[in-house]
């Protein structure tokens, strides 16, 4: 266990101090000011964080000056750096599990297997995706020259990680962007930091002891005013947030003043359609999963349900049953799905939203809080909800699974676009006629058939509207940390 994470094993009152990871080193924060960090269990203070303002920004801006070495690494150096990085998660995952658990509460089984191996995949394809970095092949357009097409890093990123999954989120944004030959800053959410300054210290590791520059990665921990330093800075070429739509704007906005280019991957309001002669009990089991994983704080989570008026009524008693007997609980506690709530501001809106529902809705499972500490919310199930309700047109990123009854595709698909999200649907249904043409329907960045929240490392993730643009995860990821150059040649 590393110092600056000292007590993260042991349940004790003493109170944790997080620095920022500049350049290869732990450092506090410049003026000395820092951020309590709260264990979403107990809602008590377990940590401090740096609180990191302009001095700070600017410390890790010139450490990632690196670039300028970074760059002109070779395709193998990079991947070789990220094989290495995926060893050493590998190989450290129970002391990475245990400081995601304590900053977010989610159970301790579910992060190893659904957190930690996918990370090391991830990594692991960045690593190989390093090796094809490639511009189009040489030609002649015009008489007596040709034109050669070179792909190349764009130069320092600034990266902005939301809290959900804090440690993954990390790797889905700074894997692609070393491999492609760029640097980064990275700023962790301010109530989730822990994992992402051990995650770097990892790197820095790695990378000391392949002799490469310690700057290709820093942290700066702090809150919203850290990221828009870092995203006005004049030294990042590229701005990137994983967050909600009112932080992407403020990002895009901020980036706008010197036309910094920015990728956003951004809030969700998934429509899971499910057809007459859709297997119930398959989509209730997966609707279920999807739906509540990790608190239903999943910008694809399977939150607004459509289903079609001939079994609308079997599948909402069906998912109601299900989600009563989804257990929500403490990080080692037998048979959890999902832990509490991020903060005690997330609770109050999840609670909110329910608290909100027109007379028209009825609350079929759950609709409250679960225990006085920490912030837990039950399992939830609300039917009876029409197209304009407040619920169905805004993301409530907790374990609240709502359902419409629909009459035929056409309304189903008019529904399911009608929201100003567009990153992932799903469509539950045996016709595969018809499973292709919802797919082609489907205003979304991705659509499942028959299956809901699956990701994988080679497919890319990401949306269109409100849900932002540009892509993680897959050789699209990768490329849009890259710039294209035309080079012309007399022969």
């Amino acid at each position: 266990m590393i110092p600056e994470l000292r007590g993260a094993q042991n349940v004790v009152s003493e109170i944790q101090v997080l620095r920022n990871y500049i350049d290869g080193a732990f450092v506090d924060a410049k003026d000395g000011r820092t951020l309590p960090v709260l264990d979403p269990t107990t809602g008590e203070v377990y940590a401090n964080s740096p609180l990191s303002g302009p001095a700070d920004v600017d410390a890790a801006m010139a450490a990632a000056a690196a670039f300028v070495v970074w760059r002109d690494s070779t395709p193998g150096i990079r991947q070789r750096l990220l094989l290495k990085i995926a060893d050493a998660v590998e190989a450290r995952a129970e002391e990475l599990v245990e400081t995601e658990c304590r900053d977010t509460g989610k159970p301790r089984a579910v992060t190893r297997s659904e957190e930690i191996v996918p990370m090391v995949d991830q990594l692991r394809f960045f690593a190989g995706a390093a090796r094809l970095l490639e511009g189009k092949a040489a030609g002649e357009y015009a008489e007596g020259l040709t034109s050669v097409i070179r792909r190349e890093p764009i130069g320092v990123c600034a990266q902005v990680a939301p809290w959900n999954y804090p440690m993954m989120t990390a790797v889905w944004k700074f894997a692609p962007a070393i491999a492609a030959g760029n640097t980064v800053v990275l700023k962790p959410s301010d109530t989730t930091p822990a994992s992402t300054v051990l995650l770097a210290s990892i790197v820095g590791e790695v990378l000391t002891k392949l002799d490469l520059p310690a700057g290709v990665l820093n942290v700066v921990c702090g809150d919203r005013n850290t990221g828009q330093l870092m995203v006005e800075h004049a030294v990042p070429a590229l701005a990137a947030i994983t967050g909600s739509v009112r932080a992407g704007i403020q990002v895009a906005q901020s980036a706008a003043k010197d036309v910094k280019r920015v990728h956003l991957e951004l809030g969700g309001k998934a429509p899971v359609v499910v057809f007459e002669d859709a297997d119930i009990v398959q989509a209730v089991e997966g609707i279920t999963t999807a739906g509540f994983f990790n608190a239903g704080q999943d910008c694809t989570a399977a939150a607004r349900v459509l289903v079609h008026e001939d079994v609308h009524d079997e599948f909402v008693a069906e998912l109601a049953k299900a989600a009563t007997g989804v257990k929500t609980g403490g990080v080692d506690e037998e048979g959890v799905l999902f832990g509490p709530l991020n903060n005690a501001t997330q609770l109050a809106q999840v609670g909110g939203f329910v608290d909100r529902l027109p007379s028209h809705a009825t609350v079929e499972a759950g609709g409250h809080r679960v225990g006085g500490r920490g912030y837990f919310y039950a399992p939830t199930v609300v039917s009876g909800l029409r197209q304009d309700d407040e619920i169905i047109q805004n993301e409530v990123f907790g374990p609240v699974v709502t359902v419409q009854s629909f009459a035929d595709e056409d309304q189903a698909v008019e529904w399911a676009n009608g929201v100003d999200y567009a990153l992932a649907s799903s469509v539950w249904t045996k016709d595969h006629a018809r499973a292709m043409r919802m797919s082609k329907r489907l205003d979304f960045g991705c659509v499942w058939i028959n299956t809901h929240m699956v990701l994988v490392a080679e497919m890319p993730h990401g949306g269109y509207k409100k849900s932002g643009y540009g892509k993680d995860l897959s050789a699209y990821g990768f490329e849009d940390y890259t710039r294209i150059k035309h080079v012309m040649t007399s022969l």
